[in-house]
């Protein structure tokens, strides 16, 4: 399930996203980013679309992910109910 960036609360939806920076160790070259700016490049990429936020039922579970992230991951569900 989707989740609208813009229906979470701001400090929820910072600690979302620092949460997953952490946790990705997001990669930004030989340049050493600090978390806020690496915050602000992920709300960004939300903002415009390339960034979703997916809530797991299943899993009970949210996490960040890209646009193909999020279609590989549908097109693998789909797959999956089609064998049932």
């Amino acid at each position: 399930m989707l989740i609208p960036w813009q229906e979470l609360a701001a400090d929820t939806l910072d600690r979302l996203i620092e949460a997953f920076v952490l946790r990705e160790g997001t990669d930004y070259g030989d340049e050493e980013v600090n978390l806020a700016d690496k915050v602000h490049h992920v709300r960004r990429q939300l903002e415009q679309g390339q960034v979703l936020i997916v809530y797991s039922q299943t899993e009970e579970s949210v996490d960040l992910l890209t646009k193909q992230q999020y279609r590989h991951l549908a097109e693998q569900i789909a797959a999956q109910e089609a064998d049932r």
